[in-house]
């Protein structure tokens, strides 16, 4: 199954447009956050995106809320929005979790989680599934410009104990693009730009 990535956009119509094209080689679109700017502009980036007519999984990032990116995504007919949340599709296993997490130093307007509400969310990611949450885990593409690591430990001891098939991120920009594994799980930040990936 061929799964097109991307996490981050933030309002740009020409990373929006490029997915759009780049969807239809795709069977299953993931989206992993971070589609508006500081809770601006979500509903204008969905209406850019809607035209993706695969099935679509998308995760809030910690520039918008669940409850935001529910009522912007509620017509477009092939986007599953999950948080603490899964879905299955064409016989595999999706699990979400959006949100910046551990909670970032951006203050109030960010969406965000400690690693202990994190642990809640990812309590029912089912085993050999595909995760996707927006902040990456510990130790794994979450290096800033600082060369400081701030994934999550949450999501970190759910890839050693559930070990998903593949693990989908965004959040630390400078990491954007890059992928590596935790034991066998591949975990992909992202980024804008779309990354096809393969999964059986």
């Amino acid at each position: 199954m061929k799964l097109l990535l991307f996490s981050d956009v933030h309002c740009s119509a020409d990373h929006c447009n490029e997915l759009v094209r780049k969807s239809t080689s795709a069977d299953i679109v993931i989206g992993a956050g971070d589609f508006g700017i500081i809770r601006e502009g979500l509903e204008t980036t969905i209406k850019m995106l809607q035209p993706i007519q695969k099935p679509t999984i998308l995760v809030p990032g910690n520039s918008e809320s669940l409850e935001e990116l529910e009522k912007a995504c509620r017509n477009w007919e092939s986007a599953n929005v999950l948080h603490g949340s899964g879905v299955e599709l064409s016989g595999i296993k999706f699990y979400g979790v959006g949100g910046g997490i551990p909670i970032t130093p951006f203050g109030d307007w960010s969406y965000d989680f400690n690693e202990k509400e994190a642990r809640k969310l990812l309590l029912d990611c089912p085993s050999s599934s595909v995760l996707v949450t927006h902040s990456p885990p510990k130790g794994a593409v979450d290096i800033s410009s600082s060369g400081q690591r701030f994934g999550s430990q949450a999501i970190l001891e759910t890839i050693v104990e559930k070990k998903p098939l593949l693990c989908v991120c965004g959040h630390i920009h400078e990491s954007s693009g890059r992928s590596e594994k935790i034991g066998e799980t591949p975990v992909v930040n992202a980024g804008p730009n779309g990354i096809f990936w393969e999964v059986e």
